[in-house]
């Protein structure tokens, strides 16, 4: 993940009240903020009727590419929570995935979203960092981190690992 740099626009993850991504993306941009809240259209089926809809694709999340003054003008909108943080500064996203989004969005017509589901018991492998390709047990997971029981030498380690920096290991 890129470091935040707040003297330079960046993409960055906002964290909204619940279903108000649109009206957060809407308000952002008449006060003349970059932002972007990916949208798909979805037929919704009522007791009476069926009707397409057009819903955001992240639940609660809206994406703004901002420098640090422009950051805390996002904080005033009524509907915004927060950013998202990563390692306590705000998480950056690439430009080149704001991109793909854009691009895959226009591409598919239907898109599912999921989360990754890990399992306790799970064995997953560490993609990057300085524990990148050592593998572990999944002892448990909260608020985007995971604890992993690492056999090492004839020892258990224990370590907290961002769930970002984890793949389902094929072993």
């Amino acid at each position: 993940m890129p470091e935040y740099q707040g003297n330079i626009k960046q993409w960055l993850a906002i964290y909204t009240k619940p279903r108000n991504e649109k009206k957060v993306d809407e308000r952002l941009s008449a006060n003349g903020l970059e932002s972007y809240c990916p949208t798909q259209l979805v037929l919704k089926q009522w007791s009476d009727r069926k009707k397409k809809v057009r819903l955001p694709l992240f639940t609660s999340y809206v994406f703004v590419h901002v420098d640090e003054r422009e950051r805390l003008r996002v904080l005033q909108d009524p509907g915004v929570l927060n950013f998202v943080f990563w390692q306590g500064k705000p998480a950056v996203i690439r430009d080149q995935e704001i991109k793909n989004i854009r691009i895959f969005l226009e591409d598919f017509d239907e898109v599912d979203v999921e989360a990754i589901d890990l399992q306790r018991g799970e064995r997953l492998r560490v993609a990057e960092g300085a524990l990148a390709g050592l593998e572990g047990i999944l002892l448990d997971h909260d608020n985007g981190y995971a604890i992993l029981q690492i056999e090492s030498i004839g020892y258990q380690l224990k370590a907290r690992v961002a769930i970002t920096k984890l793949s389902k290991s094929h072993a």
